[in-house]
């Protein structure tokens, strides 16, 4: 087993700015600066964020099938998409549970761009490699990934580049920044209007340099990257889903497009539909829900959740303070049943009680640019 810590091509401005380096994903990986985590997330809501995801795998799917072979592993309408239009997308095993969660974008007529989780990346390539016989499937591996997320992000890459001021949520364009050739997508994963630019490794960090030399900008580390992400509700691969959760159970039934359900024009057709239609048919034992916390001690992953009686009806798999809430929160999976807005339930954390709520997510109002 290969256990060397891979280093982003921003590894050296990590460093020099103050980064706490861990171990990420394979990766050495900021998790936050001197400013720290609280700061770093109130700047991201209220300015522009940086953060360094170029530990996360950039590929391209290519063939004159495409669009239909990735429909078989992906239960979204590939064949609908326009180009340069993205989609959020879970990739299903033949038992319906998520291999991975990534975000596919049409560059042209039979030609996908996916970013994928880190952790994921070599077996999301090798399940790829084996269903979608006929495409041609590149790592990009000399590619670098920023996310510029924040309610000033569109006023600023809009001054560099006046093209993306045309730009919507979930669409992209080929434009330059500081000359350097960017593919830039308006997307996130904050649930701030923002924007993901894949630029070349070599490029990466004078395109960073350059973007903090702005005074709205500050880089920010994966510890405020989590507190954003959970604050918006947003699913951690490994923590509130993974290849034993189905996206019915993971309350993720809106990545599953209407017309891939039952009744739709090209129902099924993916791996693991019989189970992932019959879950939306007949219901789940256990599904995933928000919660909020009565009083200030946090309630991290791996809490048990009981009901009056005392008997175990869920486990946290995210939960903290959000620093934008000034309260904390957290999702779970609760047995069916338990999963009422509104019902409480106890956490048990080292030996304590903590009163919980289950509540609707987004904790806080999603900002996407939609025009």
């Amino acid at each position: 087993m290969n256990n060397e810590v891979r280093k982003t091509p921003l590894y050296a401005l990590h460093e020099e700015l103050g980064g706490k380096m861990v171990p990420f994903a394979g990766y050495a990986m900021p998790i936050q600066y001197r400013a720290g985590i609280v700061q770093e997330h109130l700047h991201t809501r209220e300015a522009v964020g940086m953060f360094d995801v170029s530990h996360m795998g950039q590929l391209v799917v290519r063939g004159s099938d495409a669009a239909s072979a990735l429909e078989k592993l992906l239960p979204i309408d590939v064949q609908g998409l326009a180009i340069n239009q993205q989609c959020y997308a879970v990739m299903t095993s033949e038992t319906g549970g998520i291999l991975d969660d990534l975000i596919i974008t049409r560059w042209a007529e039979n030609e996908f761009f996916l970013v994928v989780n880190a952790a994921t990346a070599a077996a999301d390539i090798a399940h790829l490699q084996q269903h979608l016989r006929g495409c041609d499937i590149r790592v990009l591996g000399q590619q670098a990934l920023l996310a510029v997320q924040g309610p000033m992000a569109g006023e600023l890459i809009g001054e560099l580049a006046p093209a993306t001021r045309a730009l919507t949520f979930m669409h992209g364009a080929r434009v330059e920044l500081f000359g350097e050739d960017c593919y830039v997508t308006r997307s996130g994963y904050t649930g701030e209007d923002g924007f993901e630019i894949s630029v070349a490794a070599s490029a990466v960090e004078r395109v960073a340099r350059n973007l903090l030399n702005d005074g709205r900008v500050q880089m920010i580390g994966l510890g405020a990257r989590d507190t954003l992400r959970l604050e918006a509700g947003l699913c951690l691969y490994g923590n509130d889903m993974d290849r034993d959760t189905t996206p019915v159970e993971a309350s993720l039934l809106w990545s599953i497009a209407k017309s891939r359900r039952a009744d739709g024009a090209k129902a099924g057709g993916f791996l693991g539909a019989d189970v992932v239609l019959g879950q939306i048919a007949e219901g789940v034992a256990r599904k995933r829900v928000g919660f909020s916390v009565q009083g200030k001690i946090p309630v991290r992953a791996g809490a048990d959740l009981i009901d009056e009686a005392g008997n175990v009806v869920g486990k946290v798999t995210s939960g903290g303070y959000g620093p934008t809430l000034g309260a904390a929160v957290g999702m779970a999976y609760v047995d069916r049943g338990y999963e009422k807005i509104g019902t409480s339930l106890q956490a048990l954390v080292r030996g304590r009680s903590i009163p919980i709520v289950v509540a609707k997510t987004p904790f806080v109002p999603q900002r996407y640019y939609r025009g």
